[in-house]
């Protein structure tokens, strides 16, 4: 994964799908659910998240006490040990990571904890969750993280005929 030539598209395009998710939450479509998950589909048939990972490199996912009870269980910490070593509470007062990359993220862009990571990394980049119309501002923010929702977006705007 070439990294400057990804953070350039998406810088590129910034603006540009900005406007276009802005677009869609003030005129929803009756299909979008199935227009994304079909490119979504598609792209990750192509993309792999290992030789990626610029989520866990570069963003924290909100953990939820059922996520930090999970987490801690899983590295052999009780929950306060496990918040005290990894956690901050955010402006949004929610618990995150205190640092990226994440501490639980490999050289090898494998997860120490995968089978015990918070929801929002099972769920990232939520491009194929029902009911998209109530996340476009993340979809949009993800077009900035992930290749593979900058390349979902393409498609999207291409198959409307968005350009």
């Amino acid at each position: 994964m070439d990294f400057i030539e990804f953070n350039k598209k998406a810088q590129s395009k910034k603006r540009e799908n900005q406007l276009f998710y802005k677009k869609l939450n003030n005129r929803p479509l009756k299909n979008l659910d199935q227009i994304i998950h079909q490119e979504h589909e598609k792209v990750f048939e192509q993309i792999n998240c290992l030789t990626c990972a610029n989520c866990c490199k570069t963003t924290s996912p909100i953990f939820y006490q059922g996520d930090i009870e999970r987490a801690a269980k899983a590295t052999k910490m009780r929950s306060g040990a496990f918040i005290d070593k990894y956690l901050k509470i955010d402006e949004d007062n929610d618990y995150v990571l205190k640092q990226s990359p994440c501490s639980f993220l490999n050289q090898d862009n494998y997860c120490v904890i995968y089978k015990d990571r918070p929801k929002a990394c099972r769920d990232y980049p939520h491009t194929n969750r029902k009911k998209m119309q109530q996340i476009l501002s993340l979809t949009y923010q993800n077009t900035l993280v992930c290749p593979a929702v900058l390349e979902i977006t393409e498609r999207i705007k291409k198959k409307l005929g968005v350009q």
